[in-house]
């Protein structure tokens, strides 16, 4: 199973070792869909007994992630999302490239990334049922908070619906201040 990178390729393993079917998984995933990944693979693993192998299959899996395989290009990223999710993920990304032309577009830790002069400015995960923005930086976040109640927000991340259609202000805002933090204030 190691060398076969979909995820899915445990399902006969983990219905056969677990007693139960995949639906019935699905079905437990979904009552857990709002926890955090190590949240879901604890819960498989204290309530279920699931090894970590089988856990992290099935919640990546449910989390949107069936395959394993690295990704080397956007395109190769996008590939396995609906033409929704490709269209909202692209207009993200043009809001930002068509304002920074030297900006590039590339993948890093397996998503889509937005790198200028070596630095990372802004990212875009691909999930089920949402899609999350991440400006990067350590205040950029917090900054912008203010005019995200509209949305959920994580962590380092903010969640929008997967037919979204990009609020290109505040996208080009949010990368402008991750462009000024990097170049840092004046006396700092």
């Amino acid at each position: 199973m190691a060398t076969n990178p979909d995820r899915a390729s445990y399902f006969p393993a983990i219905e056969k070792k677990y007693g139960q079917p995949m639906t019935y998984w699905f079905d437990q995933m979904e009552q857990i869909s709002d926890r955090k990944y190590a949240e879901q693979i604890a819960f498989l693993r204290e309530n279920h007994g699931f090894s970590q192998a089988h856990a992290n299959a099935l919640v990546l899996y449910s989390r949107g992630s069936t395959n394993a395989h690295r990704v080397t290009t956007i395109d190769e990223y996008l590939e396995p999302f609906d033409d929704t999710k490709r269209a909202t993920v692209r207009a993200i990304f043009t809001a930002i490239t068509s304002v920074h032309p030297a900006a590039s577009l590339v993948i890093a830790w397996n998503q889509p990334m937005i790198n200028l002069n070596g630095q990372y400015i802004f990212g875009v995960s691909v999930h089920s049922h949402h899609i999350l923005i991440a400006p990067w930086g350590n205040d950029v976040l917090e900054k912008f908070r203010p005019r995200l109640t509209d949305y959920k927000v994580n962590k380092k991340t903010i969640q929008v619906p997967v037919d979204w259609q990009p609020d290109v202000a505040l996208i080009r805002d949010m990368v402008d201040a991750r462009i000024a933090e990097i170049n840092g204030p004046s006396g700092s």
